[in-house]
């Protein structure tokens, strides 16, 4: 509606200057006068409520876009962000969204708009005067060729700015959050001089040049539209062919059609913009979850009893084997510990339990069942798991502890406070558990930020408790008093305890050795220690340590 009262402006426009040629009554000059203020009024009403609603429109895409897009990071696994560096997936998910709404609010829009007044206007044009509107429209195919031209450019060229951009955000993100090292290796310029060579790149790689030269040549092209007009109309007014409101009625639509020549432009590069994005993203939308549940899966039993069984597991991180052939029983409700090298794929073991990862080949079963009949939700609610590489979010102690917990009571959380050995910390703290304690936890120690992930832990009342080196950071004595605490605690579950510490394994059911991602050894404290090897001389050499800090 809105294009077809701007197409009509001009007509009431020849009609107003014909009349007022011809000495026509003020009151029907009046009346011409009234009906272009009101169709003006009008019209602006309209593109008014055409704006608001297709940019509504487009936030609405938007919000919908980047929910599925968050919703779909959420569901996959570590062999994603594996392969994926965080400054892209979080440069897909602002800059590459936001160009998507950009390409549908205002590109559909600009592009319905100028499209429909192209239409209008020069119908009404040809009907006017046919062989004056084809001499204004003789530059339209070079407008046409330009556009196709440097669409293609704008879109590999955008293609290869977002990856610049994600390469920046990637290094920022990473400089940020291992500031402190930065720091301690005095590599702050350094990092500086990295920075601005990726933003160098970026800025040598932008749009600037592209439309630098594509937005001046389409302003010369309508420029040249202007004067055609006014050569040949001016020629045919001077010969009586075309009325002075005629005239005027041309160059008022050329007007109009200045701004839908040049925005083809601009709505191009949206949508060639939008579009690069859109694959970009529909990337990650198009990723399948690694670990999902099957089609029907199994439910989980009320009683669980906790029975872990790895069958001939097997697992490579691209070329290198992270196990081999691993048969190992835990019986339901025992302690197992497991020691080894770095590197012998203790964590990696771990995680199959909660399906972190799944073996290839070889299975993992609960309770004799393989862990991939179950959903993963379902099976991890079942878990506390406590990794070797402690993360905090930006909230408050009590948030990070109850993280998963919605329905924990302040009893509830007291309680996990004080089996983790961390009451008399928060006690130090100036708003005790409300504290934040920043991104990552920056604000706590390594023993405070073991401790809380294992407040976090056990407030899951979890069947299966999986400690991945979690006494790593705090000091012996802290150490004991967790282990005391967590012995009533550990009493009835499946438990797995991953540490370098004799000290903390040795009282373990069975204590397993790995070495290269294979079972060398396993048994108790005392079976171990007299076979020898790897777990004998770990006990005689964290003796030794003992004696020397006490000498």
């Amino acid at each position: 509606m809105k294009d077809l009262l701007g197409a009509a402006l001009p007509l009431v426009i020849r009609a107003g200057i014909d009349g007022l040629t011809a000495h026509a009554a003020l009151e029907t000059l009046f009346l011409w006068a009234g009906l272009l203020v009101g169709l003006s009024a009008i019209k602006g009403l309209f593109q008014y409520w055409m704006r608001v609603i297709l940019i509504s429109i487009s936030r609405d895409i938007e919000f919908d876009l980047r929910n599925d897009l968050f919703a779909r990071l959420m569901t996959l696994d570590g062999s994603f962000y594996r392969r994926t560096r965080t400054g892209d997936v979080l440069a897909r998910a602002t800059n590459d969204t936001n160009a998507v709404r950009m390409m549908l609010g205002p590109g559909i829009m600009y592009w319905f708009e100028t499209s429909l007044t192209l239409v209008l206007a020069v119908g009404v044009m040809l009907w006017v005067d046919w062989p004056l509107t084809l001499v204004a429209l003789a530059p339209a195919p070079l407008i046409s060729i330009a556009v196709l031209y440097f669409g293609r450019r704008i879109h590999e060229r955008f293609q290869s700015i977002q990856e610049q951009f994600s390469g920046i955000s990637s290094r920022v993100q990473e400089s940020f959050s291992g500031v402190r090292v930065v720091r301690a290796y005095v590599e702050e310029r350094q990092e500086l001089k990295r920075f601005e060579q990726l933003n160098r790149d970026y800025i040598d790689e932008n749009l600037a040049k592209i439309s630098g030269l594509f937005n001046p040549l389409l302003q010369a092209l309508v420029g040249i539209s202007f004067l055609l007009v006014l050569w040949m109309g001016g020629t045919r007014l001077a010969a009586h062919k075309i009325s002075i409101g005629s005239f005027v009625m041309f160059n008022t639509y050329m007007g109009i059609l200045v701004w839908p020549m040049i925005a083809m432009g601009w709505v191009a590069n949206l949508m060639e913009r939008g579009k690069a994005s859109l694959e970009r993203v529909r990337a990650v939308l198009r990723e399948e979850p690694r670990i999902a549940a099957p089609a029907n899966p199994q439910p989980l039993p009320k009683l669980v009893a906790g029975e872990i069984e790895f069958r001939n597991v097997t697992l490579n991180y691209g070329d290198r084997q992270a196990l081999r052939g691993i048969n190992l029983t835990i019986p339901a409700g025992t302690t197992v510990a497991i020691v080894g090298h770095t590197g012998s794929g203790k964590t990696t073991l771990a995680q199959l339990v909660p399906r972190l990862m799944d073996p290839q080949p070889g299975s993992v079963t609960l309770d004799g069942v393989d862990l991939k009949e179950f959903d993963p939700r379902e099976l991890r609610s079942l878990i506390g798991y406590v990794p070797q590489e402690t993360f905090l979010f930006s909230a408050t102690l009590r948030e990070n502890i109850a993280f998963g917990v919605a329905s924990a009571s302040d009893e509830d959380i007291a309680r996990a406070v004080e089996i983790a050995g961390l009451t008399s910390d928060i006690e130090g703290f100036p708003k005790g558990l409300d504290t934040i304690v920043g991104e990552r936890g920056i604000t706590l120690s390594g023993g405070q930020k073991q401790r809380t992930a294992i407040a976090r832990a056990l407030l899951r009342d979890p069947r299966i408790l999986i400690l991945d080196d979690a006494l790593a950071s705090v000091d012996t004595a802290t150490e004991e008093r967790i282990l005391t605490g967590l012995a009533d605690v550990m009493r009835g579950r499946t438990t797995i305890l991953i540490s370098h510490r004799v000290s903390t394994i040795q009282g373990a059911d069975k204590i397993v050795v790995l070495e290269k991602g294979e079972v060398a050894a396993q048994g108790t404290h005392a079976e171990l220690l007299a076979r020898g090897g790897y777990y004998a001389e770990l006990v005689e050499k964290q003796l030794l340590e003992e004696e020397l800090e006490s000498a």
